[in-house]
């Protein structure tokens, strides 16, 4: 969040809070409201999200009209809404940005005083969760990037581990069901006020203007009770929690081990699982196909040959299998249809499978604890 760095009393609380999760891995936090508007945290996320620049919510209040209000009158508002417990967030303005592929990304943009409010509870609930995190999460995380994810892949690569999938979560964030992750924030927090904070945030009314400049504001994420909105401070964070189940539940329910795999993900673009599979060896998900239902999910199993030329001499065979609303009886099948035969050097299955709502089986009961 650009260059600015973190105030000593700011960094000294989140050293505490990182420190005490760390330690203790049952741990849950009881009082975490109010730091969220202490003085100190206020005013370095209003400080983040100046440095960020953005564009104003449906309000139309800019940076510059807040500063001519008077910035410390303006955050003394905000801390004094926070602590009696007034403070409602604004609807969404809903915008559309153009992808590489030509399709059209939803963006949600909040107020500046909503934004302000999120990056602040950010500050302190990142270092609490980041002690969970395990290393297969390379995103939105301090001192982690794409391209060490990459560099992980590539020396796997050159270890042996040739068989690669390659999966695309479709509309991840719009996908996120709020019930599991207010499930993954309350095993760590506790304080009713922030989890009422966040389950506002997720419930927030979207706001858009049609081609002739008409507005309609919607509330499907409060009716569908699911997605976190793409674009506002705290969503990269919930959706790093909720891609731990996924992470969690692959090594507790033995794919990690059985497999020999080794799960890389990096945001909602794509999640990398290896697997040391020998040639002519049939290694597949579909005993585990049920079990995981992600929602949204797009697989693309890049499946490295041994006789092919390509990337350090492999070929690659890209195909693409739509998992997202299947709501027929093969959702209580193995799914065959995803993890197909190719035969690329031999049988190489790749480890595809419709990966679902984590943790969540047939019967709706968890089939992993703790995530």
């Amino acid at each position: 969040m650009g260059n600015l760095s973190t105030p000593i009393s700011v960094q000294k609380l989140q050293m505490a809070l990182h420190a005490k999760a760390k330690a203790e891995a049952g741990y849950r936090f009881y009082a975490l409201y109010d730091k969220i508007y202490r003085e100190d945290v206020l005013a370095h996320a209003y400080a983040q999200c100046r440095s960020n620049r953005g564009a104003p919510g449906v309000d139309r209040q800019d940076f510059a009209e807040v500063e001519a209000y008077g910035v410390q009158k303006w955050l003394g508002e905000l801390a004094l809404a926070l602590r009696k417990e007034t403070y409602r967030p604004d609807p969404i303005r809903r915008v559309f940005i153009p992808k590489a592929n030509g399709k059209l990304r939803p963006l949600g943009i909040s107020t500046l005083r909503d934004r302000v409010c999120m990056t602040a509870a950010m500050l302190v609930l990142e270092p609490i969760f980041e002690a969970d995190l395990p290393p297969e999460q390379y995103a939105y995380r301090p001192g982690r990037n794409a391209q060490q994810a990459v560099i992980e892949v590539e020396e796997r690569l050159h270890r042996g581990q040739t068989d690669v999938v390659d999966a695309d979560l479709a509309d991840y964030f719009g996908s996120i069901p709020h019930a599991d992750l207010m499930l993954s924030l309350a095993r760590r927090i506790v304080d009713r006020r922030v989890l009422h904070l966040i389950r506002m945030w997720l419930e927030c009314s979207v706001e858009e203007t049609d081609h002739r400049g008409r507005k309609k504001r919607t509330t499907e994420a409060r009716d569908s009770r699911r997605g976190i909105p793409q674009g506002s401070p705290i969503s990269p964070l919930l959706a790093n929690l909720y891609m731990r189940r996924f992470v969690l539940g692959w090594k507790k329910l033995g794919l990690e081990r059985s497999l020999g795999s080794r799960i890389v993900t990096y945001a909602d673009e794509h999640g990398k699982a290896e697997a040391d599979g020998q040639r002519g060896e049939n290694a597949n998900l579909q005993g585990a196909g049920r079990r995981f239902r992600l929602p949204g999910l797009h697989v693309w199993a890049d499946v490295l040959g041994d006789d092919w030329p390509g990337p350090y001499g492999h070929a690659s065979v890209e195909e693409e299998y739509p998992a997202h609303g299947r709501e027929d009886s093969r959702a209580d099948r193995f799914v065959d249809d995803v993890a197909r035969y190719h035969g690329v050097g031999g049988q190489v299955e790749p480890h595809a499978a419709r990966l679902g709502e984590l943790l969540q089986g047939r019967d709706g009961q968890p089939r992993v604890s703790g995530a």
